[in-house]
């Protein structure tokens, strides 16, 4: 849903992961072959996908402010299980938190929210208020208080609804 262009780092696949769904038409890229592909899953790990993807969401609905958009596990509880290890580069000395298994979605998932952690740019991610939307943006607004994820689309209908409840 929105023009936005996507999340710094690896930031870019939790982003993408979540928008996944479409919550207003139900289309759900990972009951295709090709969505699945695009995160290195087969069919059986769908239903872990769709855990860790609305885990995700509730997490980015929490970082704009919002509640969760249902019961969900926890987000850090489906990341314990994910083992990352700190990694040095030899020839500049930097270090970092990579999966121990790259296959695995969650390792790749608790990796990049590890590398946004240390970066700053984890509340950055957020999850659109809208609750036929509730798609997955990366806020570069100064403030960090951007709301929707694109403003020609679901700020329009929320800013027209309110004039909308005013007027009657």
């Amino acid at each position: 849903m929105s023009e936005r262009s996507p999340a710094p780092g690896g930031l870019a696949l939790v982003e993408s992961l979540v928008n996944t769904l479409d919550i207003e038409s139900g289309a759900d890229s990972l009951d295709t072959a090709d969505g699945r592909a695009r995160f290195g899953l087969q069919e059986d790990d769908v239903p872990r996908a769709r855990e860790l993807r609305e885990s995700l969401r509730a997490t980015l609905l929490a970082h704009a402010g919002h509640l969760p958009h249902r019961p969900v596990t926890p987000l850090g509880e489906l990341l314990a299980s994910a083992p990352l290890h700190v990694t040095v580069d030899a020839a500049d000395g930097s270090a970092a938190l990579v999966p121990a298994d790259v296959r695995p979605l969650l390792s790749r998932v608790a990796a990049a929210v590890a590398e946004a952690l240390v970066a700053g740019t984890w509340t950055r991610l957020k999850a659109c208020e809208a609750e036929t939307c509730h798609w997955a943006y990366y806020d570069r607004s100064p403030a960090g208080r951007g709301r929707w994820c694109s403003m020609q689309v679901c700020g329009a209908r929320a800013k027209m609804r309110r004039y909308r409840a005013k007027e009657s």
